[in-house]
């Protein structure tokens, strides 16, 4: 078993945390996660229903094993009631990403819960551990969903953990247990995995987008603002989202300006999605798509990254013997 800062604080048997991503990970992946050994995140968005988190956490609680939520923290300031229901739900781990998290950080360490963000600049680690928070995730520009594109995984992991005290985990591209034996090894106490859950049977992905992630390349995915700016999602500039490349993105991306000017384009995107066309539809998803291969449970994921990582472990310690 690989121990670390990560499995050591919230007895996991495997360092892997899986990602919050919002309209994917429920109570039931989170649960499934955290029962075979890693931390489940349940995802909230900026438009999440807080029956919805209610319920969903307790779909995980009802684990016995810790489990964590995911927040968004350009959308607190008008959305104050999902972080009063994440703590509420006393969950082992609360994320608070992607803008300002230091006044929520206290509220949180009150409520005895500890706490994550993720950074994509070695500055936005420096503020991090500043506001106390008890780990710091490195998400580089590999990484599927919203964040900054400004630096790959293991250069931002290598810079991070130059800067900071604090435990740190990292994100973007690890989708193997080679990819967790590599971050381990330069230092990470755990990975944050997004997309090797895309397709899991408990993840609340469509059957179109687990059909287009099963087929994406390595060169099938984008970064961009366009789903958002078609979605009327008021994400701040800074972190646009890396997805699968579809017609709507081909068409738009870099004519950001003129989307926005233009209705019926959104129009057309918003009945894509209520459509589930996933021609058009945005489907978030990282650079590690390409190694998607098949729909399996998410236990099944734990367990391959920790034995896959184990082997990769042994076999660098044979070859420093």
């Amino acid at each position: 078993m690989l121990k670390t800062a990560l499995t050591e604080r919230l007895g996991l048997t495997v360092p892997v945390v899986s990602a919050p991503m919002a309209g994917i990970s429920g109570g039931a992946l989170a649960a499934a996660v955290s029962e075979a050994g890693g931390l489940g995140m349940i995802g909230v968005g900026s438009a999440t229903p807080v029956e919805w988190l209610r319920g969903e956490a307790g779909v995980a609680a009802a684990s016995g094993r810790p489990y964590g939520i995911g927040l968004m923290a350009w959308a607190l300031p008008e959305r104050q009631d999902l972080l009063e229901a994440a703590i509420e739900a006393r969950p082992a781990l609360v994320s608070v990403s992607f803008g300002d998290c230091r006044s929520h950080v206290g509220a949180l360490r009150d409520a005895g819960i500890l706490t994550a963000t993720q950074v994509g600049h070695v500055d936005d680690a420096r503020e991090a551990e500043a506001a106390g928070v008890d780990l710091i995730v490195a998400r580089g520009a590999e990484a599927g969903g919203h964040g900054r594109d400004h630096v790959g995984t293991l250069l931002l992991l290598q810079e991070v953990l130059e800067e900071v005290r604090t435990p740190v985990l990292a994100a973007g591209g690890i989708a193997t247990g080679r990819g967790l034996a590599a971050v381990l090894a330069a230092g990470a106490e755990g990975a944050w995995v997004g997309t090797a859950f895309l397709t899991t049977r408990e993840a609340r992905s469509k059957a179109g987008a687990r059909r287009r992630l099963l087929e994406a390349g390595d060169g099938d995915t984008v970064y961009t603002r366009v789903f958002d700016i078609g979605a009327g999602i008021p994400w701040p500039a800074e972190f646009g989202g890396r997805a699968l490349r579809n017609r709507f993105s081909d068409r738009w991306h870099g004519r950001e300006e003129a989307l926005a000017g233009d209705e019926d384009a959104r129009r057309e995107l918003t009945e894509a999605l209520r459509a589930g066309d996933e021609g058009m539809a945005t489907i978030y998803a990282g650079q590690g798509a390409a190694l998607l291969r098949e729909e399996p449970t998410a236990a099944e994921v734990v367990a391959r990254l920790g034995r896959e990582a184990e082997e990769a472990v042994a076999r660098l310690g044979a070859r420093s013997g």
